[in-house]
């Protein structure tokens, strides 16, 4: 089963514009997230895609394959759709460009339910939230699962809470959130881009939910392995302490 990553990464972002290519520890973040995703055994290639000019050139001084796409998509889902089209490969990973503490067995943990599973189109995985921090930020999107460990829902809300309370209570027993590393079987990343989007991915900003409300399910993954995204200028300072005594850097 051919599977390779599309690592998606555009410079306009509103919180931190230009962090594709932000320094981090010497290196571009982008830099960091390809070369770690691409240590994954599970992987036959990675792959990068772009709209932009900035990023591209950036990808082939490290090394990178590129895929350029159009300027226009919304959603890092239908970018990874439009760069996968033209490439034979039954599984399509994405991985957020900015991530860059994802680690290569994450990614083996994702596509390992699709050997043993012939009609699951996509998986995500999911972490317990362990601080308040990360409940609360509406940067991180929260899950919760039926009893089968599938998505019911997706919010940027402090999801689930208890009713009959003023304040909003952290339960760490079933708070959970996505960590961005995202396989699809093909045919489903290509459903994906050919549907419209729906009002709850809209009001969101979370892709997943255009397939929610299709009526697709969305298997998740529970790993243990700790990430941070990063959003802000601060997330990046964060991460670059996080990263200092990271072993894995030794690896390339």
């Amino acid at each position: 089963m051919k599977t390779i990553a599309v690592i998606p990464a555009r410079m306009g972002s509103s919180r931190f514009p230009g962090k594709p290519v932000a320094k981090l520890l010497g290196r571009t973040m982008l830099e960091h997230v390809y070369k770690r995703v691409a240590l994954s055994r599970a992987l036959d290639a990675t792959y990068i895609a772009t709209c932009d000019e900035e990023i591209r050139r950036a990808a082939q001084d490290f090394g990178a394959p590129v895929i350029m796409t159009a300027d226009t998509h919304e959603r890092a889902s239908d970018r990874v759709a439009e760069a996968a089209a033209g490439i034979d490969a039954e599984l399509i990973v994405m991985v957020q460009g900015d991530e860059p503490m994802t680690r290569p067995e994450m990614i083996d943990e994702a596509v390992e339910p699709f050997r043993h599973d012939p009609q699951l189109g996509c998986v995500n995985l999911v972490r317990s939230i362990d601080n308040k921090t990360d409940f609360y930020d509406f940067n991180t999107i929260k899950v919760v699962m039926d009893q089968r460990g599938n998505a019911l829902f997706m919010s940027r809300q402090p999801i689930p809470t208890s009713p009959g309370s003023s304040q909003l209570n952290f339960q760490p027993t079933f708070a959970y959130k996505q960590v961005c590393i995202i396989p699809f079987r093909r045919s489903t990343l290509l459903d994906f881009a050919g549907l419209p989007q729906t009002p709850l991915e809209k009001l969101e900003s979370v892709d997943m939910l255009r397939l929610l409300e299709h009526g697709y399910r969305v298997k998740m993954v529970r790993t243990e392995f700790n990430t941070q995204a990063v959003d802000t200028q601060a997330d990046l300072e964060r991460v670059a302490k996080l990263m200092e005594e990271d072993p894995l850097l030794a690896s390339y």
